[in-house]
């Protein structure tokens, strides 16, 4: 039964209203568009000593994705600051890269604002709202990237101006022929993954039936440390489940043992191990040995990246999240789309008066300057 509702397309249609699997289909044609609006990225500052990305959520995973990306390639320190303020360290010679899709998150606004006071060089990536707004008041350099997506929908907008950028300031080279072999296998990707494809051809409908009832758990290493947090979150906001994410080899030092004596609860969880066939020997060991350490009665599985380089290998990984979220998602009857809880806590949030302050204090510090 389940199966055949992956293989319904109009069941699928009935249930994503707000077509997300779109955004799983066409996700090539986004990065390609996303790659050609992020060359008017434009930072004349001079070089930094240190690079913070501020923000959160779908805004803020693209900073997690560039670090883990340029950790092996850039010579500089890359943060991602989730918070209401910058770490201690930002100062005129830091950039602050601002990502918020709506322009409105609050923590993004307030980062915003201790960036500006403490003169950092900042740059803003965003559709619009308050942040565009203040950035124009205070002759800040910004980004618009197009509007009308779900925040997490947009990460191609969100993340390629965050590698364009470390190119443009000279930290990183070959950014676009990178892009070019990424977008040729997500093109493959997501027709393999397609909904008109049947479950037993299609993976990423297969993974969502196998861990359909359970809490998936995901497992990275280096630069797919921030996409199984990716996979994490989709999980999350898609398919509207509990889902936790690791990564090695520090899961090996803790995580491990919860499995240890878990007994019937492991039952509750399923397991996605994210894996590379040129993963470094000392990894393939220690997920192996994992993998046969976690004896328990609980399903395991695997999703191998694809792809030459480092960004092809990452996005083709998180595409196969993607759509298996939203598979999951409809195995659920639940549309993917809609993130109720977050909006009501975001009414809530309004009674604290905590977004008003922020925006008054930047009234007033673009009224002195």
């Amino acid at each position: 039964m389940a199966t055949s509702v992956l293989d319904d397309i109009d069941k699928i249609r009935e249930i994503d209203k707000s077509n997300m699997l779109s955004f799983c289909v066409n996700s090539a044609k986004h990065y390609q568009k996303a790659a050609k609006i992020a060359e008017k990225i434009s930072l004349r500052y001079p070089k930094p000593e240190n690079i913070i990305v501020a923000g959160m959520g779908g805004s803020g995973i693209g900073g997690e994705l560039l670090k883990d990306w340029a950790r092996d390639k850039a010579q500089m320190p890359i943060e991602v600051s989730r918070n209401y303020s910058l770490p201690a360290y930002a100062n005129e010679k830091s950039l602050v890269l601002t990502v918020s899709y709506s322009g409105e998150t609050e923590e993004s606004l307030s980062a915003f604002l201790d960036a500006a006071k403490r003169n950092c060089m900042i740059h803003c990536i965003s559709s619009g709202g308050s942040l565009l707004k203040f950035a124009e008041k205070l002759n800040v350099p910004y980004l618009r990237v197009p509007s009308g997506m779900p925040p997490r929908a947009a990460l191609p907008y969100l993340f390629t101006p965050l590698l364009k950028a470390l190119e443009k300031i000279k930290l990183v080279s070959g950014v676009s022929e990178d892009f070019s072999e990424a977008t040729k296998i997500l093109e493959r990707i997501s027709g393999e993954n397609a909904p008109e494809n049947l479950a037993r051809e299609n993976f990423s409908k297969t993974l969502a039936l196998g861990i359909a009832a359970s809490v998936p758990v995901v497992y990275g290493f280096g630069v797919y440390r921030s996409v199984a947090q990716r996979f994490k979150q989709q999980f999350n906001e898609n398919s509207k489940i509990p889902s936790k994410w690791e990564f090695f080899s520090e899961l090996n030092h803790n995580e491990i043992v919860g499995w240890e004596k878990a007994g019937k609860l492991a039952k509750c969880f399923s397991t996605i191990f994210i894996r590379d066939k040129n993963e470094p020997n000392e990894i393939r060991s220690r997920i192996e040995t994992t993998k046969a350490l976690m004896h328990y009665d609980s399903k395991m599985f695997e999703v191998w990246a694809q792809g030459k380089s480092a960004l092809a290998r990452m996005l083709s990984t998180i595409c196969i999240g993607d759509f298996t979220s939203v598979y999951l998602a409809i195995l659920r009857k639940v549309d993917p789309t809609p993130v109720k809880t977050i909006a009501l806590l975001k009414e809530k949030m309004k009674q604290s008066g905590t977004k008003e302050k922020i925006i008054r204090e930047l009234e007033k510090l673009a009224a002195s300057r």
